[in-house]
């Protein structure tokens, strides 16, 4: 069995990115107020002998200074020996990134860089003042992937000016860049930056948890088909966030769970549909999956039973063949 891979992070909050978008308060959603949190102490690592990436997060990496790029990049080559398999990711914008500066990266030991796209429509990227556009992110994605690194895009739903058609279109012009990984953050207005002004004034108008979990499983099953591995669902919990920064939009501290749940329920309800009422029914899923399908408070099995008016439902593990979701049993 190959190990898990260890995220060792460093966050970088801010550094380098001279960009003010209405979303952004990297201090108040990583929880770090100096700008590098993490400090590069490979020797103390040295007993962990999984496959490890060293990982430059928060900040836009490429922005800063070469010269504190390369910096950070030296620190990190002692950490590069330990295991042949180590290697580093970093972060940064679609704008800030060309080949000299992918080939610079990749003989410094970088194999994966994440671009925060965002979105690929360019009335949604003004508003929410990126600094790029749309074809920005194309041009970087090929730029990444013709060099031989490893692409992750991030996404973000419920923007100014974005819909759910738009949310969507962002999603399928992501799967034809080819990602190797994507991240998928909903909204949230954090205290102290343009949205919450925006949001106070009401010129913003944010979705709920429960309107971007239902918007998520759509775009999930975009990704799925495409069979592009989904990183990560909505932010990380953070003490900040939960104790009151973040004041409006689609925070949960399980909210990837509230997506996978409402993905098992969609599947369920497709493959139910045209059951006579009574029946009983038993739902199979993987070991693991039965509180997804079940849902939150039962969410999903009562709601089931309550639409196809069944006499009972069930839902236990059970053996599924590869791609197999869930399996209904009448």
């Amino acid at each position: 069995m190959i190990p898990r891979r260890r995220i060792i992070p460093v966050f970088i909050p801010h550094y380098g990115c001279k960009h003010d978008c209405v979303f952004c308060d990297q201090r108040r959603i990583t929880g770090s107020s100096d700008n590098e949190s993490g400090r590069l102490t490979p020797e103390g690592l040295a007993a962990d002998t999984r496959p490890a990436e060293l990982a430059f997060y928060g900040g836009s990496f490429t922005a800063m200074p070469i010269e504190r790029q390369n910096e950070l990049l030296r620190s990190a080559q002692s950490f590069l020996k330990l295991n042949a398999l180590n290697s580093i990711r970093v972060s940064t914008r679609p704008d800030c990134i060309d080949g000299p500066t992918v080939s610079r990266l990749k003989a410094c030991g970088v194999a994966t860089i994440e671009l925060g796209a965002q979105s690929m429509c360019d009335d949604v990227l003004a508003a929410s003042r990126r600094g790029h556009t749309a074809s920005d992110v194309a041009r970087s994605s090929k730029t990444v992937k013709e060099n031989g690194l490893a692409l992750i895009l991030q996404m973000m739903t419920g923007l100014p000016g974005d819909t759910r058609s738009k949310a969507l279109y962002t999603a399928r012009q992501f799967t034809r860049l080819g990602p190797d990984g994507v991240r998928i953050y909903p909204t949230v207005v954090v205290r102290g930056t343009g949205l919450y002004e925006m949001w106070k004034r009401g010129e913003y108008h944010e979705h709920t948890v429960d309107t971007a979990a239902g918007l998520c499983a759509e775009i999930v099953e975009i990704f799925n088909e495409a069979d592009i591995p989904i990183i990560r669902l909505g932010l990380n919990p953070s003490r900040s966030l939960s104790g009151g920064d973040a004041v409006a939009g689609a925070y949960h501290p399980a909210f990837g769970e509230l997506v996978y749940s409402r993905v098992y329920y969609n599947k369920a309800l497709a493959m139910l549909d045209g059951i006579a009422p009574g029946r009983d029914v038993t739902i199979v899923v993987s070991t693991g999956c039965v509180s997804k399908m079940t849902g939150q408070r039962r969410c999903n099995a009562n709601a089931l039973s309550r639409e196809f008016r069944l006499r009972s439902l069930k839902i236990v593990e059970g053996d599924l063949v590869s791609g197999e979701i869930i399996r209904i049993i009448c």
